[in-house]
Protein backbone atom coordinates (compact mmCIF):
# COMPACT_ATOMS: atom_id res chain seq x y z
CA UNK A 1 0.00 0.00 0.00
CA UNK A 2 2.25 2.37 -1.41
CA UNK A 3 2.13 6.49 0.59
CA UNK A 4 -0.30 8.69 -1.36
CA UNK A 5 1.05 12.17 -0.03
CA UNK A 6 -2.00 13.54 -0.25
CA UNK A 7 -5.81 12.24 -0.30
CA UNK A 8 -7.04 12.56 -3.69
CA UNK A 9 -10.67 12.21 -2.73
CA UNK A 10 -10.09 15.41 -0.11
CA UNK A 11 -7.95 17.31 -2.46
CA UNK A 12 -11.12 16.73 -4.91
CA UNK A 13 -13.58 17.89 -3.16
CA UNK A 14 -11.95 20.66 -2.00
CA UNK A 15 -11.35 21.90 -5.35
CA UNK A 16 -14.60 20.98 -6.79
CA UNK A 17 -16.86 21.15 -3.65
CA UNK A 18 -15.58 23.23 -1.01
CA UNK A 19 -13.68 26.27 -2.79
CA UNK A 20 -15.15 25.15 -6.33
CA UNK A 21 -12.92 26.51 -9.33
CA UNK A 22 -15.39 26.38 -11.93
CA UNK A 23 -17.02 29.68 -11.18
CA UNK A 24 -13.30 31.08 -11.57
CA UNK A 25 -13.61 30.08 -15.17
CA UNK A 26 -15.99 32.44 -16.22
CA UNK A 27 -13.65 35.70 -15.04
CA UNK A 28 -11.29 36.34 -18.48
CA UNK A 29 -8.54 35.86 -17.30
CA UNK A 30 -9.15 31.89 -16.82
CA UNK A 31 -11.16 32.12 -20.21
CA UNK A 32 -10.65 28.53 -22.14
CA UNK A 33 -9.90 26.62 -19.08
CA UNK A 34 -12.07 23.91 -17.68
CA UNK A 35 -12.74 20.67 -15.48
CA UNK A 36 -10.57 19.12 -17.78
CA UNK A 37 -7.44 21.10 -18.14
CA UNK A 38 -7.47 21.26 -14.30
CA UNK A 39 -8.11 17.61 -14.05
CA UNK A 40 -5.08 17.02 -16.75
CA UNK A 41 -2.66 19.45 -14.72
CA UNK A 42 -3.54 18.31 -11.16
CA UNK A 43 -3.18 13.93 -12.82
CA UNK A 44 0.13 15.29 -13.74
CA UNK A 45 1.32 16.68 -10.58
CA UNK A 46 0.43 13.61 -9.21
CA UNK A 47 2.52 11.20 -11.08
CA UNK A 48 5.51 13.40 -10.84
CA UNK A 49 5.29 13.35 -7.14
CA UNK A 50 4.45 10.18 -6.78
CA UNK A 51 6.41 8.25 -10.04
CA UNK A 52 9.75 10.73 -9.34
CA UNK A 53 10.24 13.14 -6.52
CA UNK A 54 8.80 10.90 -3.97
CA UNK A 55 11.25 7.72 -4.89
CA UNK A 56 14.33 10.13 -5.01
CA UNK A 57 13.32 11.62 -1.41
CA UNK A 58 15.30 9.46 1.02
CA UNK A 59 18.21 9.32 -1.18
CA UNK A 60 18.47 13.39 -1.14
CA UNK A 61 17.73 13.13 2.57
CA UNK A 62 20.84 10.92 2.76
CA UNK A 63 23.01 12.98 0.59
CA UNK A 64 22.76 16.26 0.95
CA UNK A 65 24.82 18.81 -1.30
CA UNK A 66 28.24 19.28 -0.74
CA UNK A 67 30.45 22.51 -0.92
CA UNK A 68 33.39 21.50 -3.03
CA UNK A 69 35.91 24.62 -4.14
CA UNK A 70 33.45 27.33 -3.34
CA UNK A 71 30.65 25.56 -5.78
CA UNK A 72 28.01 23.51 -4.36
CA UNK A 73 27.37 20.13 -5.83
CA UNK A 74 23.73 18.88 -5.30
CA UNK A 75 22.50 15.79 -5.97
CA UNK A 76 22.64 14.04 -8.92
CA UNK A 77 19.49 13.03 -9.20
CA UNK A 78 18.08 16.70 -9.19
CA UNK A 79 18.24 17.09 -13.05
CA UNK A 80 15.76 14.53 -13.90
CA UNK A 81 13.53 16.29 -10.83
CA UNK A 82 13.89 19.65 -12.50
CA UNK A 83 13.27 18.86 -15.83
CA UNK A 84 10.45 17.23 -15.04
CA UNK A 85 8.52 20.07 -12.69
CA UNK A 86 9.69 22.50 -15.65
CA UNK A 87 7.97 20.29 -18.16
CA UNK A 88 4.75 19.51 -16.02
CA UNK A 89 4.86 23.81 -16.03
CA UNK A 90 5.21 24.34 -12.21
CA UNK A 91 7.22 27.54 -12.90
CA UNK A 92 4.73 29.76 -15.07
CA UNK A 93 1.54 28.08 -14.13
CA UNK A 94 -0.40 31.12 -12.75
CA UNK A 95 1.00 33.27 -15.09
CA UNK A 96 -1.01 34.21 -18.15
CA UNK A 97 -0.45 32.62 -21.49
CA UNK A 98 0.79 35.70 -23.25
CA UNK A 99 3.77 35.53 -21.05
CA UNK A 100 5.04 32.28 -20.99
CA UNK A 101 1.82 31.03 -18.65
CA UNK A 102 -0.60 28.31 -18.40
CA UNK A 103 -3.01 30.76 -17.22
CA UNK A 104 -4.26 28.79 -14.29
CA UNK A 105 -5.82 29.87 -11.00
CA UNK A 106 -3.89 30.33 -7.79
CA UNK A 107 -6.69 27.94 -6.33
CA UNK A 108 -5.65 24.87 -8.36
CA UNK A 109 -1.80 25.62 -8.88
CA UNK A 110 -1.67 25.77 -4.80
CA UNK A 111 -3.55 22.68 -4.20
CA UNK A 112 -2.09 20.27 -7.13
CA UNK A 113 1.86 21.72 -5.81
CA UNK A 114 0.67 20.00 -2.44
CA UNK A 115 1.49 16.45 -4.09
CA UNK A 116 5.18 17.41 -5.04
CA UNK A 117 5.98 19.30 -1.46
CA UNK A 118 4.85 15.77 0.00
CA UNK A 119 6.59 14.23 -2.57
CA UNK A 120 9.67 15.56 -1.87
CA UNK A 121 9.66 19.34 -0.27
CA UNK A 122 13.62 20.17 -1.30
CA UNK A 123 13.56 19.24 -4.68
CA UNK A 124 10.64 21.12 -5.54
CA UNK A 125 12.01 24.57 -3.37
CA UNK A 126 14.19 25.10 -6.61
CA UNK A 127 11.10 25.12 -8.92
CA UNK A 128 8.67 27.12 -6.30
CA UNK A 129 11.44 29.95 -5.65
CA UNK A 130 12.10 30.45 -9.24
CA UNK A 131 8.68 30.52 -10.06
CA UNK A 132 8.13 33.83 -7.38
CA UNK A 133 11.54 35.45 -8.81
CA UNK A 134 10.27 35.69 -12.21
CA UNK A 135 7.01 36.87 -10.96
CA UNK A 136 8.37 39.42 -9.84
CA UNK A 137 10.56 40.60 -12.38
CA UNK A 138 7.38 40.14 -14.61
CA UNK A 139 5.58 42.65 -12.34
CA UNK A 140 8.24 45.37 -11.81
CA UNK A 141 11.54 44.47 -14.12
CA UNK A 142 12.31 46.12 -17.47
CA UNK A 143 11.61 44.13 -20.74
CA UNK A 144 15.29 44.27 -21.44
CA UNK A 145 15.83 42.29 -17.94
CA UNK A 146 12.99 40.01 -18.43
CA UNK A 147 14.50 39.26 -21.70
CA UNK A 148 17.69 38.79 -20.09
CA UNK A 149 16.86 36.47 -17.24
CA UNK A 150 12.69 36.03 -16.69
CA UNK A 151 12.95 34.16 -19.98
CA UNK A 152 15.39 31.54 -18.65
CA UNK A 153 14.27 31.12 -15.86
CA UNK A 154 10.55 30.19 -17.34
CA UNK A 155 12.56 27.40 -19.57
CA UNK A 156 14.16 25.60 -16.18
CA UNK A 157 17.68 26.98 -17.47
CA UNK A 158 18.23 29.40 -14.41
CA UNK A 159 17.02 29.17 -11.14
CA UNK A 160 15.49 32.53 -8.59
CA UNK A 161 16.46 32.85 -5.17
CA UNK A 162 15.07 35.60 -2.53
CA UNK A 163 18.20 37.08 -0.90
CA UNK A 164 16.97 39.39 1.75
CA UNK A 165 18.60 38.14 5.31
CA UNK A 166 22.10 39.24 5.87
CA UNK A 167 24.24 38.00 9.39
CA UNK A 168 23.58 40.68 11.46
CA UNK A 169 20.48 41.86 10.35
CA UNK A 170 18.13 38.85 10.41
CA UNK A 171 14.89 39.19 10.19
CA UNK A 172 15.53 43.22 10.46
CA UNK A 173 15.27 44.26 6.89
CA UNK A 174 15.62 48.22 7.68
CA UNK A 175 18.96 46.97 9.18
CA UNK A 176 20.63 45.56 5.79
CA UNK A 177 24.09 46.82 4.75
CA UNK A 178 24.58 45.54 0.83
CA UNK A 179 25.53 48.37 -0.63
CA UNK A 180 24.76 49.64 -4.12
CA UNK A 181 26.62 52.16 -5.92
CA UNK A 182 25.85 53.33 -9.65
CA UNK A 183 27.81 52.29 -12.71
CA UNK A 184 26.48 52.81 -15.91
CA UNK A 185 23.85 50.64 -16.94
CA UNK A 186 24.03 48.54 -13.78
CA UNK A 187 25.24 49.13 -9.88
CA UNK A 188 27.72 47.55 -8.27
CA UNK A 189 27.09 45.55 -5.42
CA UNK A 190 28.96 44.73 -2.29
CA UNK A 191 27.65 42.89 1.29
CA UNK A 192 26.74 39.14 2.51
CA UNK A 193 23.53 37.67 2.37
CA UNK A 194 22.92 34.40 4.76
CA UNK A 195 20.23 31.46 4.31
CA UNK A 196 20.20 31.85 0.63
CA UNK A 197 17.99 28.81 -0.50
CA UNK A 198 19.32 27.38 -3.73
CA UNK A 199 21.98 29.98 -3.97
CA UNK A 200 24.38 27.55 -5.79
CA UNK A 201 23.91 24.50 -7.27
CA UNK A 202 25.49 21.70 -9.82
CA UNK A 203 22.36 21.70 -12.48
CA UNK A 204 21.22 24.68 -13.45
CA UNK A 205 23.09 27.25 -15.97
CA UNK A 206 23.04 30.32 -13.78
CA UNK A 207 21.11 31.55 -10.44
CA UNK A 208 19.68 34.93 -9.93
CA UNK A 209 18.98 36.65 -7.32
CA UNK A 210 16.55 38.89 -6.24
CA UNK A 211 18.33 41.27 -3.76
CA UNK A 212 17.34 43.65 -1.23
CA UNK A 213 20.77 46.58 -1.16
CA UNK A 214 20.73 50.06 -0.61
CA UNK A 215 21.95 52.73 -2.95
CA UNK A 216 24.72 54.71 -1.34
CA UNK A 217 22.98 57.77 -0.29
CA UNK A 218 19.58 56.29 0.06
CA UNK A 219 17.76 57.43 3.97
CA UNK A 220 17.96 54.66 6.48
CA UNK A 221 15.87 52.06 7.28
CA UNK A 222 12.92 50.40 5.08
CA UNK A 223 12.86 53.16 3.08
CA UNK A 224 15.67 53.27 1.42
CA UNK A 225 16.04 49.93 0.26
CA UNK A 226 15.93 48.84 -3.25
CA UNK A 227 15.28 45.61 -5.45
CA UNK A 228 18.49 44.43 -7.81
CA UNK A 229 18.49 41.42 -9.85
CA UNK A 230 21.83 39.81 -8.75
CA UNK A 231 23.53 36.25 -10.97
CA UNK A 232 25.83 34.25 -10.10
CA UNK A 233 26.90 34.73 -13.91
CA UNK A 234 26.29 38.10 -15.85
CA UNK A 235 26.29 38.98 -19.88
CA UNK A 236 29.53 40.65 -21.38
CA UNK A 237 30.40 41.32 -24.63
CA UNK A 238 27.99 38.16 -25.58
CA UNK A 239 29.29 36.08 -22.76
CA UNK A 240 28.11 34.68 -19.48
CA UNK A 241 30.45 35.33 -17.13
CA UNK A 242 31.50 35.20 -13.31
CA UNK A 243 29.72 37.84 -11.50
CA UNK A 244 31.82 38.08 -8.25
CA UNK A 245 29.05 36.30 -6.16
CA UNK A 246 30.77 34.00 -3.83
CA UNK A 247 29.34 30.94 -2.00
CA UNK A 248 31.23 31.66 1.39
CA UNK A 249 29.72 28.63 2.98
CA UNK A 250 26.89 25.98 3.65
CA UNK A 251 24.45 25.56 6.16
CA UNK A 252 24.05 22.10 7.61
CA UNK A 253 20.50 21.59 8.35
CA UNK A 254 18.62 19.48 10.29
CA UNK A 255 15.73 18.99 6.85
CA UNK A 256 15.12 20.08 3.28
CA UNK A 257 18.22 18.40 2.64
CA UNK A 258 18.07 18.47 -1.17
CA UNK A 259 17.91 22.46 -1.09
CA UNK A 260 21.28 24.05 -0.03
CA UNK A 261 20.93 27.12 1.99
CA UNK A 262 24.19 29.41 1.60
CA UNK A 263 26.10 32.00 2.94
CA UNK A 264 27.15 34.54 -0.06
CA UNK A 265 29.14 37.30 -0.47
CA UNK A 266 29.00 39.52 -2.80
CA UNK A 267 31.33 41.86 -4.60
CA UNK A 268 35.03 40.74 -3.13
CA UNK A 269 36.23 41.60 -6.46
CA UNK A 270 34.26 44.68 -6.24
CA UNK A 271 33.03 43.54 -9.81
CA UNK A 272 29.60 41.80 -8.76
CA UNK A 273 27.03 43.72 -11.27
CA UNK A 274 23.43 44.08 -10.30
CA UNK A 275 20.56 45.40 -11.94
CA UNK A 276 18.02 47.43 -10.51
CA UNK A 277 14.19 46.09 -10.34
CA UNK A 278 11.93 49.00 -10.28
CA UNK A 279 11.94 52.34 -8.75
CA UNK A 280 14.67 53.31 -6.35
CA UNK A 281 14.31 52.93 -2.28
CA UNK A 282 10.85 50.98 -3.40
CA UNK A 283 12.51 47.24 -2.97
CA UNK A 284 11.17 46.60 0.50
CA UNK A 285 7.38 47.21 -0.98
CA UNK A 286 8.07 45.34 -4.21
CA UNK A 287 9.46 42.40 -2.45
CA UNK A 288 6.44 41.82 -0.14
CA UNK A 289 5.15 40.23 -3.87
CA UNK A 290 7.40 37.27 -3.29
CA UNK A 291 7.62 37.34 0.63
CA UNK A 292 3.86 36.67 0.47
CA UNK A 293 3.88 33.87 -2.03
CA UNK A 294 6.74 32.44 -0.62
CA UNK A 295 4.50 32.47 2.51
CA UNK A 296 1.87 30.57 1.47
CA UNK A 297 4.14 28.38 -0.28
CA UNK A 298 5.67 27.36 3.04
CA UNK A 299 2.39 26.93 4.18
CA UNK A 300 1.96 24.02 1.68
CA UNK A 301 5.12 22.53 2.72
CA UNK A 302 3.65 22.30 6.31
CA UNK A 303 0.70 20.64 4.76
CA UNK A 304 1.54 18.80 2.78
CA UNK A 305 4.89 17.65 5.37
CA UNK A 306 2.08 16.86 7.64
CA UNK A 307 0.10 14.85 5.13
CA UNK A 308 2.67 12.96 4.09
CA UNK A 309 3.62 11.80 7.68
CA UNK A 310 0.04 11.05 8.19
CA UNK A 311 -0.26 8.73 5.41
CA UNK A 312 2.84 7.25 6.36
CA UNK A 313 1.42 6.86 10.20
CA UNK A 314 -1.76 5.78 9.00
CA UNK A 315 -0.84 2.47 6.96
CA UNK A 316 1.56 1.75 9.65
CA UNK A 317 -1.12 1.72 11.87
CA UNK A 318 -3.24 -0.62 9.89
CA UNK A 319 -0.88 -3.03 8.80
CA UNK A 320 1.15 -2.92 12.20
CA UNK A 321 -0.10 -6.15 14.58
CA UNK A 322 0.42 -5.42 18.60
CA UNK A 323 -1.84 -6.50 21.52
CA UNK A 324 -5.15 -8.53 21.52
CA UNK A 325 -8.88 -7.56 21.81
CA UNK A 326 -10.81 -9.73 24.24
CA UNK A 327 -9.39 -12.70 25.78
CA UNK A 328 -5.53 -13.03 26.15
CA UNK A 329 -5.23 -15.88 23.62
CA UNK A 330 -7.36 -14.27 20.92
CA UNK A 331 -5.81 -13.04 17.53
CA UNK A 332 -3.16 -9.90 17.64
CA UNK A 333 -4.95 -7.03 15.78
CA UNK A 334 -3.72 -3.86 14.11
CA UNK A 335 -2.60 -1.20 16.50
CA UNK A 336 -5.66 0.89 14.67
CA UNK A 337 -7.75 -1.16 16.91
CA UNK A 338 -6.69 0.77 19.98
CA UNK A 339 -8.50 3.94 20.46
CA UNK A 340 -5.35 6.35 21.74
CA UNK A 341 -3.88 5.26 18.11
CA UNK A 342 -6.85 5.92 16.73
CA UNK A 343 -7.40 9.70 18.46
CA UNK A 344 -3.62 10.09 16.91
CA UNK A 345 -4.62 9.32 13.87
CA UNK A 346 -8.12 11.13 13.16
CA UNK A 347 -6.31 14.56 15.27
CA UNK A 348 -3.65 14.37 12.61
CA UNK A 349 -6.51 14.17 9.76
CA UNK A 350 -8.12 17.09 11.39
CA UNK A 351 -5.18 19.70 11.17
CA UNK A 352 -3.99 18.39 7.76
CA UNK A 353 -7.79 18.55 6.04
CA UNK A 354 -7.82 21.92 7.76
CA UNK A 355 -4.72 23.39 6.60
CA UNK A 356 -5.03 22.10 2.70
CA UNK A 357 -8.64 23.90 3.21
CA UNK A 358 -7.30 27.01 4.57
CA UNK A 359 -4.90 27.10 1.72
CA UNK A 360 -7.14 26.84 -0.42
CA UNK A 361 -9.04 29.51 0.70
CA UNK A 362 -6.20 31.80 0.64
CA UNK A 363 -5.60 30.95 -2.47
CA UNK A 364 -8.66 31.41 -3.87
CA UNK A 365 -8.82 34.65 -2.18
CA UNK A 366 -5.47 35.70 -4.12
CA UNK A 367 -6.81 35.15 -7.13
CA UNK A 368 -9.95 37.60 -6.53
CA UNK A 369 -7.70 39.97 -5.82
CA UNK A 370 -5.93 39.97 -8.73
CA UNK A 371 -8.58 39.20 -11.24
CA UNK A 372 -12.36 39.16 -10.25
CA UNK A 373 -14.28 41.33 -12.45
CA UNK A 374 -15.24 44.30 -9.91
CA UNK A 375 -12.84 46.63 -8.60
CA UNK A 376 -14.55 46.61 -5.21
CA UNK A 377 -14.50 42.44 -5.22
CA UNK A 378 -10.55 42.77 -5.60
CA UNK A 379 -10.21 45.05 -2.94
CA UNK A 380 -11.98 43.31 -0.58
CA UNK A 381 -10.38 40.11 -1.48
CA UNK A 382 -7.27 41.58 -1.39
CA UNK A 383 -7.74 42.66 2.25
CA UNK A 384 -9.02 38.96 2.96
CA UNK A 385 -6.21 37.52 1.35
CA UNK A 386 -4.01 39.40 3.32
CA UNK A 387 -5.48 38.78 7.21
CA UNK A 388 -5.20 35.18 6.22
CA UNK A 389 -1.96 34.80 4.59
CA UNK A 390 0.27 34.50 7.76
CA UNK A 391 -2.64 32.29 9.46
CA UNK A 392 -2.02 29.84 6.43
CA UNK A 393 1.73 29.95 6.97
CA UNK A 394 2.04 29.45 10.62
CA UNK A 395 -0.89 26.70 11.37
CA UNK A 396 -0.06 24.25 9.01
CA UNK A 397 3.58 24.45 10.27
CA UNK A 398 2.64 24.87 13.89
CA UNK A 399 -0.20 22.21 14.28
CA UNK A 400 1.76 20.29 11.57
CA UNK A 401 4.64 20.06 13.29
CA UNK A 402 2.37 18.51 15.99
CA UNK A 403 1.11 16.00 13.07
CA UNK A 404 4.69 14.88 12.41
CA UNK A 405 5.33 14.65 16.17
CA UNK A 406 2.85 11.92 16.24
CA UNK A 407 3.14 9.90 13.23
CA UNK A 408 6.63 9.18 15.02
CA UNK A 409 4.71 8.27 17.91
CA UNK A 410 2.29 6.19 15.74
CA UNK A 411 5.43 3.97 14.65
CA UNK A 412 6.66 3.74 18.58
CA UNK A 413 10.46 2.83 18.74
CA UNK A 414 10.69 2.44 15.30
CA UNK A 415 9.24 5.66 14.64
CA UNK A 416 12.94 7.12 16.63
CA UNK A 417 14.94 5.21 13.77
CA UNK A 418 16.10 6.94 10.87
CA UNK A 419 14.85 3.82 9.11
CA UNK A 420 11.47 4.73 9.02
CA UNK A 421 10.50 7.90 7.50
CA UNK A 422 8.60 10.02 10.23
CA UNK A 423 11.76 10.78 11.89
CA UNK A 424 12.91 12.67 8.48
CA UNK A 425 9.75 14.31 7.46
CA UNK A 426 9.56 15.51 11.47
CA UNK A 427 12.78 17.26 10.62
CA UNK A 428 11.69 18.74 7.52
CA UNK A 429 8.66 20.34 8.78
CA UNK A 430 10.37 22.32 11.56
CA UNK A 431 11.78 24.39 9.09
CA UNK A 432 8.43 25.56 8.09
CA UNK A 433 8.10 27.74 11.37
CA UNK A 434 10.98 29.40 10.56
CA UNK A 435 11.28 30.08 6.47
CA UNK A 436 9.76 33.21 5.11
CA UNK A 437 9.04 34.56 8.64
CA UNK A 438 9.08 33.01 11.92
CA UNK A 439 5.87 32.54 13.57
CA UNK A 440 6.58 35.13 16.09
CA UNK A 441 6.61 37.40 13.30
CA UNK A 442 3.81 36.30 11.07
CA UNK A 443 2.07 36.61 14.54
CA UNK A 444 3.26 40.51 14.70
CA UNK A 445 2.44 40.96 11.02
CA UNK A 446 -1.52 39.81 11.56
CA UNK A 447 -2.33 41.43 14.84
CA UNK A 448 0.06 44.56 14.67
CA UNK A 449 -0.95 45.16 11.05
CA UNK A 450 -3.10 43.07 9.07
CA UNK A 451 -6.35 43.15 11.97
CA UNK A 452 -5.89 46.90 11.50
CA UNK A 453 -5.22 47.35 8.02
CA UNK A 454 -8.09 49.77 6.29
CA UNK A 455 -9.52 50.59 9.29
CA UNK A 456 -9.75 46.67 10.25
CA UNK A 457 -11.87 46.11 7.22
CA UNK A 458 -10.12 42.65 6.03
CA UNK A 459 -10.84 41.43 9.75
CA UNK A 460 -14.78 41.89 9.54
CA UNK A 461 -14.90 40.68 6.19
CA UNK A 462 -13.14 37.24 6.82
CA UNK A 463 -15.55 37.79 10.03
CA UNK A 464 -18.27 38.18 7.85
CA UNK A 465 -17.54 34.98 5.30
CA UNK A 466 -17.28 33.19 8.93
CA UNK A 467 -20.88 33.55 9.67
CA UNK A 468 -22.00 33.18 6.20
CA UNK A 469 -20.94 29.43 6.68
CA UNK A 470 -22.42 29.57 10.32
CA UNK A 471 -25.82 30.37 8.58
CA UNK A 472 -25.27 28.33 5.66
CA UNK A 473 -24.49 25.39 7.79
CA UNK A 474 -27.70 26.25 10.20
CA UNK A 475 -29.90 26.16 6.91
CA UNK A 476 -27.94 22.68 6.29
CA UNK A 477 -29.48 21.33 9.32
CA UNK A 478 -26.89 21.47 11.59
CA UNK A 479 -27.70 22.05 15.49
CA UNK A 480 -28.11 25.79 16.66
CA UNK A 481 -26.03 24.72 20.01
CA UNK A 482 -23.13 23.17 18.03
CA UNK A 483 -23.03 26.57 15.52
CA UNK A 484 -23.27 28.97 18.70
CA UNK A 485 -19.72 27.83 20.21
CA UNK A 486 -17.88 28.80 16.52
CA UNK A 487 -20.39 31.77 16.38
CA UNK A 488 -18.92 33.17 19.70
CA UNK A 489 -15.50 32.03 18.27
CA UNK A 490 -15.58 34.28 15.72
CA UNK A 491 -17.01 37.32 17.88
CA UNK A 492 -14.04 36.68 19.74
CA UNK A 493 -11.48 36.87 16.99
CA UNK A 494 -12.85 40.21 16.34
CA UNK A 495 -12.91 41.29 19.47
CA UNK A 496 -10.05 40.76 20.76
CA UNK A 497 -7.50 43.56 19.20
CA UNK A 498 -10.26 46.39 20.05
CA UNK A 499 -10.77 44.94 23.84
CA UNK A 500 -6.69 44.56 24.49
CA UNK A 501 -6.08 48.54 22.57
CA UNK A 502 -9.26 49.66 24.53
CA UNK A 503 -6.33 50.17 27.22
CA UNK A 504 -4.32 52.33 25.19
CA UNK A 505 -0.93 52.76 24.87
CA UNK A 506 -0.14 49.85 27.15
CA UNK A 507 -2.86 47.77 26.38
CA UNK A 508 -1.27 47.74 22.55
CA UNK A 509 2.15 47.28 23.85
CA UNK A 510 0.88 44.21 26.30
CA UNK A 511 -1.39 42.93 23.10
CA UNK A 512 1.93 42.99 21.09
CA UNK A 513 3.30 41.06 23.75
CA UNK A 514 0.62 38.17 22.90
CA UNK A 515 0.71 38.19 19.46
CA UNK A 516 1.42 34.45 19.32
CA UNK A 517 -1.58 33.84 21.38
CA UNK A 518 -3.66 35.33 19.44
CA UNK A 519 -2.13 34.12 15.94
CA UNK A 520 -2.89 30.79 17.51
CA UNK A 521 -6.55 31.85 18.37
CA UNK A 522 -7.09 32.89 14.44
CA UNK A 523 -5.99 29.92 13.22
CA UNK A 524 -8.33 27.85 15.66
CA UNK A 525 -11.09 30.13 14.72
CA UNK A 526 -9.74 29.90 10.83
CA UNK A 527 -9.45 26.47 10.78
CA UNK A 528 -13.19 25.86 12.52
CA UNK A 529 -14.22 27.57 9.88
CA UNK A 530 -13.26 25.29 7.30
CA UNK A 531 -14.13 22.41 8.69
CA UNK A 532 -17.71 24.01 8.58
CA UNK A 533 -17.36 24.70 4.87
CA UNK A 534 -16.44 20.95 4.29
CA UNK A 535 -18.99 19.36 6.76
CA UNK A 536 -21.25 22.23 4.73
CA UNK A 537 -20.26 20.90 1.48
CA UNK A 538 -20.55 17.18 2.31
CA UNK A 539 -24.40 17.69 3.10
CA UNK A 540 -25.19 18.63 0.28
CA UNK A 541 -23.64 15.67 -1.86
CA UNK A 542 -26.45 12.62 -2.17
CA UNK A 543 -26.10 9.98 0.34
CA UNK A 544 -22.86 7.94 -0.18
CA UNK A 545 -23.97 4.91 -1.94
CA UNK A 546 -20.93 2.46 -1.86
CA UNK A 547 -18.30 1.79 1.04
CA UNK A 548 -15.30 4.09 -0.26
CA UNK A 549 -17.92 7.04 -0.73
CA UNK A 550 -19.28 6.38 2.93
CA UNK A 551 -15.66 5.63 4.52
CA UNK A 552 -15.10 9.02 3.02
CA UNK A 553 -17.89 11.06 3.97
CA UNK A 554 -17.27 9.47 8.18
CA UNK A 555 -14.02 10.43 7.43
CA UNK A 556 -14.68 13.98 6.76
CA UNK A 557 -17.68 14.49 9.32
CA UNK A 558 -15.16 12.70 11.79
CA UNK A 559 -12.00 15.14 11.41
CA UNK A 560 -14.09 18.42 11.80
CA UNK A 561 -16.20 16.89 14.81
CA UNK A 562 -12.98 16.15 16.51
CA UNK A 563 -11.34 19.74 15.46
CA UNK A 564 -14.61 21.28 16.34
CA UNK A 565 -14.76 19.47 19.81
CA UNK A 566 -11.54 19.66 20.73
CA UNK A 567 -9.96 23.38 19.49
CA UNK A 568 -12.64 25.55 19.43
CA UNK A 569 -13.03 25.28 23.66
CA UNK A 570 -9.56 26.65 23.28
CA UNK A 571 -10.22 30.33 22.71
CA UNK A 572 -12.20 31.63 25.56
CA UNK A 573 -9.09 31.01 27.76
CA UNK A 574 -6.19 32.34 25.06
CA UNK A 575 -8.74 35.51 24.43
CA UNK A 576 -8.68 35.48 28.56
CA UNK A 577 -4.70 35.65 28.67
CA UNK A 578 -4.38 37.97 25.79
CA UNK A 579 -6.80 40.59 27.26
CA UNK A 580 -6.26 39.58 30.91
CA UNK A 581 -3.94 40.99 33.45
CA UNK A 582 -0.08 41.36 32.82
CA UNK A 583 2.01 38.20 32.88
CA UNK A 584 5.54 36.71 33.92
CA UNK A 585 6.96 37.77 31.08
CA UNK A 586 5.69 41.67 30.52
CA UNK A 587 8.29 43.95 32.18
CA UNK A 588 10.70 41.43 32.78
CA UNK A 589 13.77 43.10 33.10
CA UNK A 590 15.87 40.71 30.65
CA UNK A 591 19.29 40.63 33.10
CA UNK A 592 16.74 37.75 34.78
CA UNK A 593 18.02 35.70 32.03
CA UNK A 594 22.11 36.67 32.84
CA UNK A 595 24.30 33.85 34.40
Amino acid sequence: MPNPLIDDRVLDFLLYEVHPCAPLFELPAFDGLDRESVELFVGGARRVARELLFPTYRAMDESPPRFVAGRIETHEALPAVHRALVELGCIAACRPNERGGAGLPQLVYTLASSYLMAGNLGAYGYAGLTAGAAHLLEAFGSPALCELLREPMLEGRFIGTMALTEPHAGSSLGDIRTRARPAGDHYLIDGSKIFISGGDNSFAENVVHLMLARIEGAPAGAKGISLFAVPNRRLEDGRWVDNDVTVAGMIHKIGWKALPSLALELGDRGDCHGYLVGEPNQGLRMMFQMMNEARRMVGMNGAATASVAYHEARRYALERTQGRRGTSDGPMVPIVAHADVRRMLLRSKSIVDGALSLLGETALAADLAEHAASESVRTDAALVCDVLTPIAKSFPAEFGYEVNVLAVQVHGGYGYSSEYLPEAFLRDQKLNSIHEGTTGIQALDLLGRKVSQAGGRGLQLVASRMRETAAQARDAGFSAEELAVFERAVDTFVAVPTSARDGGLAGADRLLGHATDYLTLASIVAVAWQHWKMRVALRARPAPTDAAARRFADGIEASARYFLAVELPRVPALAAVITGGDTAFHGLDPSVFED
